[in-house]
């Protein structure tokens, strides 16, 4: 175990105010020990292993808040928004991809069908309408 660093319990401890009266200087100011630690500038470890007193207080304190703030509740809405809208759009991305491979064949078959096409009609000449095999014309008006 490291020893702690000159002044680091004070560093948590005026992280953990800033934090909890909604004013973050250097983090997103969620109640989390991740952003306690990049409040406070120490390595998240300080706060798991050298300082678990004030991770338990952090806990404590945030406990007995009761609701979350309003900006947390605002995030945590606007991030069940975005994992659905990425969720919807993963699941349209494999529609897209899944349908490409019949998308290419119909392509490939069109183009054919146009060269065929293409090659009948310069060997009738310019003007010839020729019929798809087994299609009926329809006649021409008087």
């Amino acid at each position: 175990m490291t020893t702690p660093a000159p002044g680091e319990r004070e560093r948590i401890r005026a992280a953990m105010n800033r934090i909890l009266a909604g004013a973050p200087e250097r983090s997103n100011g969620a109640l989390t020990v991740v952003a306690l630690a990049l409040e406070a500038g120490v390595p998240r470890n300080a706060l798991t292993q050298r300082h678990t007193d004030l991770k338990n207080e952090f806990y404590q304190r945030v406990r007995e808040r009761g609701a979350p703030s309003e900006d947390e509740t605002r995030l945590r809405a606007t991030i069940a928004r975005l994992k659905k809208t990425i969720k919807a759009k993963n699941s349209e991305l494999a529609q897209a991809r899944a349908d490409i491979p019949a998308l290419v064949r119909a392509v490939n078959q069109l183009t054919l069908e146009n060269q065929q096409l293409r090659d009948a009609q310069s060997r009738h000449g310019r003007g010839v309408v020729v019929p798809f095999p087994g299609a009926t014309l329809p006649r021409p008006r008087d």
